[in-house]
């Protein structure tokens, strides 16, 4: 039997269904507190609590197109502001009763970026909003979304002690005063303004001054603060660990 025979007689029904979805952990940064995207879904299952934007992934798009796809029809974004979010893949979830519908696997992506607009609840959701995070623990989460929301937040907070990615929740200028204001809300902790500079500025590639500084001083006065922009680095080396882990490596 050649490969097309094979296929021509291929029954899908013999095996058990199985179906995929993507969920999407998108966070942002709004008057200086970390932010989650959630709906409150309109219909069963789990009908009035709060869940991840995400939808079942349609036959002609990848995973990647779906979550893209899910987070454009929550937060209208389209166009190259939709390209200029941060999107990766996350984790699969795959616990056989973690949906009562059917045997469904969530393949959840984490997403971020700057001034993300205001949500539109979708056709299946009564509401939307950006929740902050630190509110969540009040919120009853549908599905394993709770353990979603966990997951990504920890990959956000530990992809900025390696990576360059806070800088894509800022502009493509910022201060390094505005730099750290984003490690701060995301790690959860005040870090020192000096070492903080001085470290920045150690790690190569990481950021470049445009050579520009800003129009007026700080809010307290002193002198203007140079505008910088994201570097060519793809990882930090050496890397900006948290206060907690730094105290534990010393």
């Amino acid at each position: 039997m050649n490969e097309q025979e094979f296929l021509a007689g291929y029954d899908p029904s013999a095996y058990p269904a199985t179906a995929i979805t993507v969920d999407v952990v998108a966070l942002t940064i709004r008057e200086g507190a970390l932010h989650l995207l959630l709906i409150r879904r309109g219909q069963p299952p789990f009908q009035g609590h709060w869940a991840l934007p995400g939808g079942f992934v349609q036959p002609d798009e990848d995973l990647a197109t779906g979550a893209r796809r899910e987070l454009a029809e929550e937060t209208g974004l389209g166009g190259d502001r939709l390209r200029r979010v941060h999107l990766e893949q996350l984790a699969s979830y795959g616990a056989p009763e973690r949906d009562p519908r059917m045997r469904i696997v969530s393949v959840a992506h984490l997403a971020f970026a700057p001034d993300l607009p205001d949500p539109v609840a979708d056709s299946d959701a009564d509401e939307a909003g950006w929740l902050p995070v630190t509110a969540l623990p009040s919120r009853q989460l549908a599905f394993d979304h709770a353990r979603i929301v966990d997951d990504g937040l920890e990959r956000a907070r530990s992809k900025l002690e390696y990576t360059p990615l806070a800088t894509r929740f800022l502009g493509p200028e910022f201060t390094i005063a505005e730099l750290r204001g984003v490690y701060e809300t995301v790690w959860g902790h005040p870090l020192h303004a000096g070492n903080f500079h001085r470290k920045v500025l150690s790690v190569p590639g990481f950021v470049e001054s445009t050579g520009v500084n800003t129009e007026r001083g700080g809010a307290r006065g002193g002198p203007r603060a140079r505008l910088y922009r994201a570097g060519d680095a793809r990882l930090l080396h050496p890397a900006l660990l948290r206060p907690a882990r730094e105290e534990t490596i010393r």
